[in-house]
């Protein structure tokens, strides 16, 4: 086997063996086979993945999916893969993909980088979603931020053109170096001057909410590929 450095990086995340709900395992055990997507070293069809052509969204990190859900369920003409390593996270967007009958969502349960590198064509993407990623606050695990200019490059490649890609954080300093990232990244163009108004598509969540009851900021960020 050829050795491939993006295999044995710095990751952008810590993986944790969070507990399983009941709910959520069902999910998993009865939803999984029909909505999750087995990781492999092999482009994705997305025609033959969701039986019909249209644009599709990657979401890097949905978390416990609530967001993933709102979007799909309101955007029908787009399809959405959603890519998560926490398997409790997954089990919770099956759970919500059943309950709201789903049926543009599917989903990865590996780690994103990988599944860029192998499973995504180069500009075949309608748009790339990264909300609230790990901001890896001390100084000296600044490294592992997701958002780095190497990352950003490898989303541009998967981005068709005139794609677009979302970036949203509530922490200030990394909100900073989102913007001076993407701004530097040639093949892109910011929508807004310096960081955007949230867009209506995504929700606030409860605790987004709850913390700008409380002064704290958001930041989005929204910039299209040339």
């Amino acid at each position: 086997m050829l050795y491939d450095p993006t295999e044995h990086r710095i990751r952008s995340f810590v993986t944790r063996a969070g507990r399983l709900s009941t709910a959520q395992e069902r999910a998993l055990n009865e939803l999984g086979p029909r909505f999750m997507i087995p990781y492999a070293k092999a482009p994705l069809d997305f025609e033959q993945v969701f039986g019909r052509k249209a644009p599709v969204v990657l979401e890097i990190g949905f978390g416990m999916g609530d967001t993933t859900a709102y979007i799909a369920k309101n955007d029908p003409a787009k399809d959405f893969i959603g890519v998560e390593v926490h398997t409790p996270g997954v089990g919770s967007l099956l759970k919500l993909i059943g309950e709201q009958e789903l049926s543009n969502l599917r989903l990865i349960q590996h780690d994103a980088v990988e599944v860029l590198n192998h499973m995504i064509p180069a500009n075949s993407l309608a748009g790339v979603h990264v909300y609230f990623p790990d901001p890896w606050h001390k100084a000296r695990h600044n490294k592992r931020r997701l958002i780095q200019a190497p990352f950003v490059q490898k989303l541009v490649s998967h981005l068709a053109p005139g794609g677009y890609l979302h970036l949203a954080t509530d922490w200030e300093d990394y909100a900073v170096q989102m913007l001076e990232v993407l701004s530097a990244e040639p093949g892109l163009q910011n929508t807004a001057e310096g960081y955007a108004e949230k867009p209506s598509y995504r929700p606030l969540t409860k605790f987004e909410n709850r913390g700008l009851k409380l002064g704290h900021g958001v930041w989005d960020l929204v910039f299209t590929k040339k």
